[in-house]
């Protein structure tokens, strides 16, 4: 029986890893499901950019594994069984069940409300493909009536970056960003006074020191009292995970995300690993990493090591767990590079303008290209298990 190995969730994290996992381990003795909600790997970084009305690659899924063997389920994970050793499914055929001997998590992050009022309801967000472009068809419906009001909230990347790019290719609308804090407190001095002349050059108005406490359908009202007028809020005010791995008895935060070891192992559950925004890991700083590309990147990384090092009984290879800095699109001709230190801190110096602009656009491209080829240069040699694995005679139950 061959071991059978099931990642959740194709991101950044997911889909690189199952992609370099087929090429690792040898057909004859794994076999590996991915299971994702759309047949699409979705361009995350880029969905700011797909709301704002650019074309956005969204390559199938099976395209992006074809060569590898991997089988693709479309369907949404609805729960997982650790102990069973089982994640339940829903698709269109009515969902099921799936065995599996080694599990990678990567089902990634969603907006987070925050417990505020009408968020949900009301908001839109550019944290999935459908709601980016849920957001693109309320601005072009704004643009085609003359004009209207943006209300960006959160001033986190995800914030700045959607609200500089709609500012850029909608000139017509009246965008405002709104920051609970100071606009860019992390950057440094210089890259923050870069930030504030590009809101400025681009007729962003921008709200700091301002807590939104409710959404409603034309409004924001603010614990200040103040009442914003909004024809399209964007929620940008940070991410949440799916309580699916709390709710499975995997070991977990307060938020949620599954707490792993150095090697991206669950401490509760060893034949599980996860990566991406899902895991609560530490960095070589001894701090957590933030939910992010990068960290989806190195966390990856690791979890591809533990797994072929125990499936194949070599020693698992530490990969490096750092948070390098923040890159920051100001649309599509300026962009920021902070540099951090190993505290996380912000250097003094910053990178910023058209360098830092097609910096970003290389990274945004190689990320995608890295993915789509996640067996690129590596070694056509592929593993066998240390040992034949015990597995229950049947791959997938039936609901």
């Amino acid at each position: 029986m061959k071991h059978r190995i099931v990642v959740l969730g194709a991101g950044y994290a997911g889909a690189y890893a199952a992609g370099t996992l087929a090429r690792r381990l040898s057909p004859a003795d794994t076999e590996i499901t991915v299971v994702n909600a759309v047949p699409e790997f979705v361009q995350r970084l880029r969905l700011h950019q797909l709301a704002a009305g650019r074309e956005i690659e969204a390559p199938r899924l099976t395209e992006v594994f074809a060569g590898t063997a991997i089988r693709v389920r479309v369907a949404r994970v609805t729960a997982i069984d650790p102990d069973r050793q089982i994640v339940r499914v829903a698709d269109a055929g009515g969902g099921g069940e799936l065995a599996y001997d080694t599990l990678l998590y990567a089902l990634g992050s969603h907006v987070a409300d925050h417990g505020v009022p009408g968020v949900l309801d009301h908001a839109f967000d550019v944290t999935g493909r459908p709601s980016a472009l849920r957001l693109r068809k309320r601005l072009d419906a704004l643009e085609k009536r003359g004009g209207g009001t943006v209300l960006v909230v959160g001033d986190g990347l995800t914030g700045i970056e959607t609200a500089t790019e709609i500012a850029e290719a909608r000139p017509g609308l009246s965008v405002t960003l709104i920051a609970r804090g100071e606009l860019g407190a992390r950057l440094s001095a210089g890259a923050r006074d870069h930030l504030h002349r590009a809101c400025d050059r681009l007729g962003i108005t921008v709200l700091e020191h301002t807590t939104v406490e409710a959404v409603e359908a034309t409004q924001v009202r603010c614990a200040d009292g103040t009442a914003l007028a909004s024809d399209a809020t964007v929620w940008a005010a940070g991410f949440c995970v799916n309580p699916i791995a709390a709710a499975g008895g995997l070991e977990v935060t307060d938020d949620g995300r599954i707490v792993v070891d150095r090697t991206m192992r669950s401490v509760s559950h060893p034949n599980v690993h996860a990566a991406g925004d899902s895991a609560y890991a530490i960095g070589d700083n001894g701090r957590p990493l933030p939910m992010s590309c990068a960290s989806a990147g190195y966390t990856g990384k690791q979890a591809i090591e533990a797994i072929v090092g125990h499936l194949t009984g070599r020693k698992t290879t530490h990969t490096k767990l750092a948070y390098p800095g923040n890159h920051i699109s100001l649309g599509r001709r300026d962009a920021i590079l902070q540099m951090v230190d190993s505290d996380t801190r912000a250097k003094p110096k910053y990178l910023g303008g058209r360098t830092a602009a097609r910096i970003k656009a290389g990274i945004l491209a190689t990320s995608l290209w890295a993915t789509a080829h996640p067996t690129f240069g590596l070694p056509k040699r592929r593993h066998h298990l240390a040992a034949a694995p015990t597995a229950p005679a049947e791959t997938e139950v039936a609901a």
